[in-house]
């Protein structure tokens, strides 16, 4: 995938990966009860980010994004001391 945004300093950028819509019992979740996702897959890196890299899939800190829509895809700006942990 083509990324319409490259980053500076130690930004990243990420596309949040999609809410839970069911609990693991089966149950549907409503639009009002699922939760806002915190983890997200990295597809472009800063120059100065030094620990993250592209393909990395992160935990960043809650409202601590800023949110861009370019045409149908949506990205988070994060930035790297934001990220909380790498997840497997």
């Amino acid at each position: 995938m083509s990324v319409p945004i490259q980053p500076l300093a130690d930004y990243v950028v990420a596309q949040a990966e999609e809410a839970i819509t069911k609990t693991a019992s089966g149950i549907l979740l409503t639009e009002a009860a699922k939760e806002k996702p915190q983890t997200a897959k990295v597809v472009a890196v800063g120059p100065a980010a030094r620990q993250i890299k592209v393909g990395d899939r992160i935990l960043y800190k809650s409202y601590s994004t800023t949110d861009v829509k370019m045409g149908k895809d949506e990205f988070l700006l994060v930035k790297e001391e934001d990220i909380l942990a790498t997840v497997k």
